[in-house]
């Protein structure tokens, strides 16, 4: 910020500060134990997990004269969405396969969209195309069993902060992210319905290859 402010550009440049990913496993363990501290709280789990812990991080923005100063926003982004406000922001095109998941954060820094930009966010854990999860509004499905990254059931100092699955025949996980951001309740079974509509929306999306509506749709 004071590079800026020299250069005398810091009225004119859209900062972001956010992370890629949740706490690092050795920092979690570490703190909790040193200094009763959580990095991901109050979300379950840590980096590589498809567990709110290992995907929601902060996400600060100053851009003077375009974002008013002590602002929030409770819209679901992603770093993906990065793309295509640039894209916007430069008055520009991409191909129509190109950015498949980014949708422009524009309207929402500029105060002019409470609804949101995006229908859904996909996201995944460190194993891969195995361990895909999906968030709509209060509703997240993971499409797989456990966190789909960290195993607590291995790792030495991950074991003590292990949470049985209350719902062991379900063949996904489903939570109620406002009223249990923990994700300690299993509702695959008893929201069946949502659970279905969820997963068969993750599988649209895989064989689109795509989440944002292509251009004329």
């Amino acid at each position: 910020m004071k590079t800026l402010d020299e250069l005398k550009v810091a009225e004119n440049t859209l900062v972001i500060v956010t992370s890629d990913n949740g706490p690092e496993v050795t920092a979690v363990v570490n703190m909790r134990r040193d200094h009763n501290h959580d990095g991901a709280r109050p979300w379950r789990g840590m980096k590589r997990d498809n567990w709110e812990g290992g995907h929601r991080v902060p996400l600060i923005v100053q851009w003077p004269g375009k974002v008013a100063a002590g602002t929030t926003s409770d819209q679901i982004v992603s770093l993906c969405d990065v793309f295509m406000t640039a894209v916007e922001l430069l008055g520009t095109r991409v191909p129509n396969d190109s950015a498949e998941d980014s949708f422009s954060l524009l309207p929402v820094l500029a105060g002019k969209q409470r609804e949101p930009i995006r229908p859904y966010l996909l996201q995944q854990a460190f194993s891969g195309a195995k361990s895909l999860a999906i968030r709509r509004g209060q509703w997240k499905y993971l499409a797989h069993e456990g966190s789909g990254g960290n195993n607590y059931q291995t790792h030495p100092e991950l074991k003590a902060f292990s949470i049985p699955d209350n719902a062991p025949a379900a063949t996904g996980q489903l939570y109620d992210l406002q009223a249990d951001p923990g994700e300690v309740t299993n509702l695959a079974l008893v929201h069946s319905e949502i659970a279905a509509e969820l997963d068969a929306l993750l599988k649209n999306s895989i064989a689109s290859g795509r989440s944002r509506p292509s251009e004329g749709n």
